[in-house]
């Protein structure tokens, strides 16, 4: 378990200013034949007005620490440690301890989420605009203010808002109806907007577009993301600091630049030189041999030393801390400086 603070990780535009303080989140799941730990020992800050991407293969705990930043983990997982969330004004607020009403109004208002489908997360029997409606009168808000920015919001997202409110689900393309599920989510003004996957079932050149609208509505709406993706070259093109997640945990998180260009982690070089590039030869291209480890059977030491060239004995029995490189750079590595023994045969353009 990796229990170093990420106290400054990374720096968006400005100063670091926490909006979220993860620590020690763990969320474990008893099975028959043991505990399963999907995320384990977690710590990060999220800061104010920037977007961070978070990596990882399939299975490396990504949905999960969506999940959890919403205490929204189905049960029976059990979500354990803090997660500390700074208003503009007012206290700090656990999540972790909001009652169930304070919860519910918590997740819209403050903290909300695109998950990944959006077919699935509209119902196809109700018109988008009843879905902006039902939403702010369950919190409470004005439904006629309200709508107006449903239509703002709409009209940032390049759509023609009469057309999508008075529209049903079906009527839609994917990339219409996962924009509107963007303008959905921010309809309540959130402070944080978190993004499970958002792009996966859209077409590369739809994928593009919407990374773009997002960082148009980043710096309109004053907004924080967390945009959490298996796609390492799409969120490159959003992200001011990116995190890798690797068995459970953070392997390295940095500004994007430094994670391009300066990876310090066998596993983020490794991921680097198994993402796909157009313009790389067939013949460079480095899957990762192995597998990532069962979450009942994590390894003693460093999780990722059965996949790891720069493995040593060491790693079999002390699991790396994330260890500050520089300011703005940590890593979870006992030989991070020899790193640049795995050379990178990709280039990941900014």
């Amino acid at each position: 378990m990796n229990t170093s603070s990420d106290l400054q990780a990374g720096t968006p535009r400005t100063a670091p200013d926490p909006i979220l303080r993860i620590r020690d989140l763990t969320v474990r799941f008893e099975m028959d034949r043991g505990t399963s730990r999907v995320l384990d020992g977690v710590n990060l800050d999220i800061h104010r007005n920037e977007i961070i991407g978070i990596v990882g293969e399939s299975g490396s705990g990504k949905s999960m620490l969506a999940s959890a930043l919403l205490d929204a983990v189905v049960k029976p997982g059990v979500t354990e440690g803090t997660i500390t969330y700074s208003p503009p004004d007012g206290d700090d607020i656990d999540i972790l301890d909001l009652s169930a009403e304070d919860l519910r109004q918590f997740r819209w208002e403050e903290i909300s989420m695109v998950f990944q489908g959006a077919l699935s997360s509209f119902n196809p029997t109700m018109a988008i605009g009843e879905h902006f409606q039902e939403t702010l009168e369950a919190h409470g808000y004005p439904v006629g203010p309200g709508m107006d920015r449903a239509a703002e919001l709409l009209d940032d997202l390049y759509l023609d808002p009469d057309r999508v409110l008075s529209s049903y689900p079906h009527e839609l393309s994917g990339g219409m109806k996962q924009r509107a599920l963007i303008a959905l989510a921010l309809v309540l003004d959130p402070e944080v907007l978190v993004m499970d996957e958002p792009t996966a079932a859209l077409d590369l050149l739809m994928q593009r577009s919407i990374v773009s609208l997002l960082a148009e509505l980043r710096d309109k709406h004053d907004l924080t993301m967390v945009f959490i993706t298996h796609d390492l070259p799409l969120v490159t093109k959003l992200a001011d600091r990116i995190g890798v997640l690797y068995a459970f945990e953070f392997a390295e998180i940095g500004k994007t630049e430094t994670i391009l260009k300066e990876p310090a982690h066998p596993y983020t070089r490794a991921l680097l030189n198994a993402t796909p590039n157009l313009d790389a030869p067939l013949e460079e291209m480095r899957p990762i041999a192995g597998s990532a480890p069962d979450p009942v059977n994590v390894p003693e030491g460093c999780s990722y030393r059965t996949r790891c060239p720069l493995a040593t004995p060491d790693c079999e029995h002390e699991d790396p801390l994330l260890e500050q490189v520089t300011d703005t750079h940590r890593v979870a590595c006992h030989h991070w400086r020899d790193a640049e023994e795995i050379p990178l045969t990709t280039e990941v353009d900014k």
